[in-house]
């Protein structure tokens, strides 16, 4: 069973968004959160309580269904970043000109579930 958590319209450039996205994708939910509690990049912050909302998400419909929840178990298998609408604004410049200043924003998806019955990773301990 797998849960979805989206965030649209996030102040963030979509192209600064993919690269704490890329961090993350394919790891197990529980290691993601915390790989993006202490990233230094802006955008890790929003992403990562995304992936806590698809966290959270997962144990309602656990629960809803009646099935046994562990979100150890949860692996971050879909996670994208869209393009949002593009606030436009003008500063002024030199002699009388105006600059565009393009404030871009991000559409973030991100899909946790399972691993495939094939797929299931082994715990390494160390």
């Amino acid at each position: 069973m797998e849960a979805k958590a989206q965030t649209r319209y996030l102040r963030v450039t979509p192209q600064k968004a993919r690269r704490v996205v890329d961090l993350i994708r394919g790891k197990q939910a529980t290691e993601a959160v915390a790989v993006l509690q202490f990233a230094p990049q802006a955008a890790a912050e929003p992403v990562r309580k995304l992936v806590e909302s698809a966290i959270a998400n997962a144990r309602f419909l656990a629960d809803k269904h009646s099935q046994a929840f562990d979100e150890r178990d949860l692996v971050v298998q879909t996670v994208y970043v869209d393009e949002g609408p593009t606030m436009k604004r003008f500063r002024p410049r030199a002699q009388g000109r105006a600059g565009r200043i393009l404030k871009r924003t991000s559409h973030i998806t991100v899909v946790v579930a399972p691993p495939a019955d094939g797929a299931k990773k082994t715990r390494r301990t160390r």
